[in-house]
């Protein structure tokens, strides 16, 4: 039996999955959170073998939590699932420790797929992410200037995009003000841009961000 835990915030995201691997025979699911403080707090109850983390959450997110689950179990799989699948989300989420990454609109044999492939060791990527990554490598920082921030840096960013203020983002994160400030403006200098407006104009103009979330 594979033990799953389902994380994120919207309730009606995680009963259309549930319905889907309920369907399985093989499949348990154990817990569902709805926030990255929670997903890790099962995962420490219930020692899942994967758990399906939405990138995008209030509080901790699922890139943080993503981080603290690697950390705590090697046996725990992670498998991102994103509305955006352009970069640079999907080589953050495989760099920071995920064994694969989904979109939102994948269809249920692929989720299937991707939880059969990473539960046997193996990692997974839809095709044509996997191929717009290899191209990435080859061409860095030749379309987005978003591949050139950290894990961090690129949570950050995402915060400050939807209106956080850095205490509130320090406090989410366990960080002080200064340390985000500091992650803040050497972000600024990578992306060439001097406030959160134009880091959130730049952000709509490489569709890391869905207008209709403003």
């Amino acid at each position: 039996m594979i033990k799953i835990i389902l994380a994120d915030d919207h309730e009606l995201v995680r009963t259309g999955i549930r319905r889907i691997l309920d369907d399985v025979s093989d499949f348990s699911v154990v817990a569902e959170a709805k926030n990255g403080e929670d997903a890790v707090k099962y995962c420490r109850q219930n020692a899942p073998d994967i758990v399906l983390m939405d990138v995008n959450m209030p509080g901790m997110g699922g890139l943080e939590a993503t981080k603290k689950i690697v950390r705590m179990s090697e046996n725990t799989r992670v498998i991102c699932l994103s509305m955006h699948k352009e970069h640079p989300i999907p080589s953050q989420v495989m760099q920071i420790g995920a064994f694969g990454f989904l979109t939102k609109d994948a269809d249920p044999d692929e989720m299937i797929r991707a939880i059969y492939k990473v539960h046997s060791g193996q990692k997974f990527l839809p095709p044509e992410i996997a191929q717009s990554i290899a191209i990435s490598k080859l061409a860095p920082d030749a379309d987005n200037p978003f591949d050139n921030l950290s894990s961090r840096e690129l949570n950050i960013a995402m915060r400050l995009t939807k209106g956080q203020k850095v205490p509130e983002i320090a406090n989410e994160l366990s960080i002080n003000a200064k340390t985000v400030n500091t992650y803040r403006y050497r972000m600024f200098e990578k992306l060439d841009v001097k406030t959160d407006v134009e880091l959130t104009h730049l952000a709509l103009r490489h569709k890391l961000i869905d207008p209709n979330m403003l």
